[in-house]
């Protein structure tokens, strides 16, 4: 099969949208399909290029067997509304018109958050008569609302006009959970069309290993107690509840939090420490891929955080599994929902109210100081992340693929879940 992928993040970004995409088709080309990605130079979330590479109209790699065709886009951080915008739909026109001279594909495909490049890959899938299945990876206007960026306006009603629109033209819409399938069925999206594969945890990638002795040298945690949180610091994320705890537990001078990552609220949260005198919050810089199993070794609890919004509750992040990969205890810090139903059926963690500073300092302190505690989450933990295998998940989506360019997409559902809903 001859898939064409549109996702407007793409490794040597980190992000979960990027590490999603890559990490699955990194499996279909192994299994003999080809697979073409097209995407951007590398910016996010700083908006700013990265090393090594040109912002050029066409430039095209080879990566782990998928071939990486970059286009030219208006680069902005990861913030604000108006310059973001532009650059999503920068990216929109620009695969657009690469993908027109892209060889004949078996299938379009297209990811959100980045809403407009689903725009684009639904337009060419039009032009080019193809197959176009949108892979729902956020509820994109409703999750700008959620995080301030936009207010209810005649432009968010226009854009989720919009979003109906390309649910309903996709042969199939493949969510990334649960509740997102529910949310489009409340809005008359057929549920036979919308298959559900959730995120995981490449485990070859991710296993336990001893803290890296080099790297904890260098951030100063060698000593510590680490609750360790990896990833992007946006808006989305809400991590000044991270100082406010952090500040609780000033007198508790073996813990310390680890906030890895770049984002738009970064320097400000930098500033916002030092402002408080927190000497037990590290930023450490961003770190590429390949060093991410290093940076996780360096904590003993991991720390999944979202801003306190209904829209996050449906929301599982894929950093929960990569936690549990490494085999640590969860704290999850976000709405009650599908991810904390998942910690709690897995035995991974402790959930606390989303945006409570108090909660998470007093978990955080209790997975310090209780050993029998925090060894049996751990196991519980490890055990899981088998069940969470991204290898599985790219077979269950390539399943949807297939089903797709063999015209059944109405019944995307069914292939991986033969039984009727509700039986």
């Amino acid at each position: 099969m001859r898939i064409l992928f549109l996702t407007e993040n793409f490794p040597p970004e980190t992000n979960a949208a990027a590490t999603r995409v890559y990490e699955r088709a990194c499996y279909w080309a192994k299994w003999g399909h080809e697979v073409t990605i097209l995407t951007c130079a590398p910016n996010f979330p700083g908006g700013k290029l990265f090393d090594g590479f040109e912002n050029r109209w066409h430039q095209t790699e080879h990566m782990d067997g998928l071939r990486v065709v970059r286009v030219k886009t208006y680069m902005a951080a990861n913030r604000g509304t108006l310059r973001r915008t532009l650059d999503f739909f920068s990216f929109m026109v620009s695969a657009f018109v690469a993908g027109l001279f892209e060889k004949r594909p078996d299938v379009i495909v297209s990811t959100s958050p980045q809403f407009f490049a689903a725009v684009g890959g639904w337009a060419l899938a039009a032009v080019r008569r193809r197959p176009f299945v949108f892979e729902l990876g956020d509820l994109w206007p409703a999750s700008i609302v959620a995080v301030g960026a936009m207010r209810e306006s005649l432009a968010i009603r226009w854009l989720e006009k919009l979003e109906l629109f390309l649910y309903r033209r996709a042969a199939s819409v493949v969510a990334l959970t649960r509740a997102f399938k529910a949310n489009l069925v409340s809005r008359h999206i057929p549920a036979d069309k919308i298959a559900v594969v959730i995120n995981g945890v490449d485990l070859w990638r991710y296993a336990p290993r001893p803290k890296d002795a080099a790297l904890a040298t260098e951030w100063g945690v060698t000593d510590k107690f680490v609750v360790g949180y990896v990833g992007t610091h946006g808006m989305a994320h809400g991590l000044r509840n991270v100082l406010d705890a952090a500040e609780a537990l000033k007198d508790e001078i073996q813990l310390a939090f680890l906030l890895a990552g770049a984002g738009a609220e970064r320097d400000a949260l930098i500033a916002d420490a030092a402002a408080r005198g927190l000497e037990n919050v590290v930023f450490m810089d961003p770190q590429p891929k390949e060093a991410m199993p290093a940076v996780w070794s360096l904590c003993n609890v991991a720390l999944v955080h979202l801003r306190d919004s209904p829209a996050f509750a449906e929301v599982i992040p894929s950093k929960m599994f990569e936690a549990m990969g490494m085999g640590l205890p969860i704290i999850l810090a976000l709405p009650a929902g599908e991810a904390s139903a998942i910690l709690a059926a897995d035995g991974a963690g402790l959930h606390v109210p989303a945006e409570d500073p108090t909660a998470l300092a007093e978990a955080a302190k209790r997975l310090m100081n209780d050993h029998d505690l925090r060894d049996d989450i751990a196991r519980q933990s490890l055990a899981a992340a088998p069940g969470h295998s991204r290898e599985e998940q790219a077979r269950q989506m390539l399943c949807v693929l297939e089903c797709v360019c063999a015209g059944r997409g109405h019944e995307a559902a069914q292939v991986l879940d033969p039984a009727p809903e509700g039986s």
